[in-house]
């Protein structure tokens, strides 16, 4: 285990608007603010045709190949994510959502676009002096979190 400390910093309240794309509306947004770090929730509705990476194809690939799940329905959505900067210092956002509609539910994460239906809500927390990033590990492909050491 790696890990770093922050100190709380201003608390958002977003609203999404429907048509946009979660992550793309997210990253915008802590771009414009100064946001370097952020933790968040979110909730509403999850538009049909969005797509969702939902585990990788083999469970010990490398480099790991993603499945993509696309929502055949609108469907009701909540998830977690955190927001940090890559190597360059754009922010990223890694966020996992629950998808469900009638009986059936799919979990995964957003970064391959999910779009808003009519409405979701964001509680987004700014995490102040980390200097924790994403970095790129050439054995997964994934951009992993890298805490700096306290």
């Amino acid at each position: 285990m790696k890990f770093t400390s922050a100190t709380p910093g201003r608390i958002f309240v977003l609203r999404l608007e429907d048509g946009e794309i979660l992550h793309e509306t997210v990253e915008a947004f802590t771009r414009e603010q100064g946001i370097r770090a952020a933790a968040l929730i979110v909730l509403g509705g999850a538009d049909e045709g969005s797509k969702l990476v939902v585990g990788p194809a083999e469970a010990r690939s490398s480099p790991v190949v993603p499945m993509e799940h696309i929502l055949a329905g609108t469907c009701e959505s909540t998830g977690v994510g955190t927001v940090f900067p890559d190597a360059e210092g754009k922010p990223v956002l890694h966020m996992h959502i629950a998808c469900g509609r009638k009986g059936s539910t799919v979990t995964g994460c957003v970064r391959r676009g999910v779009k808003v239906w009519q409405v979701m809500e964001i509680i987004l927390w700014e995490l102040n002096g980390t200097d924790a990033k994403r970095v790129l590990d050439p054995a997964t492909g994934f951009e992993l979190l890298q805490p700096s050491p306290l």
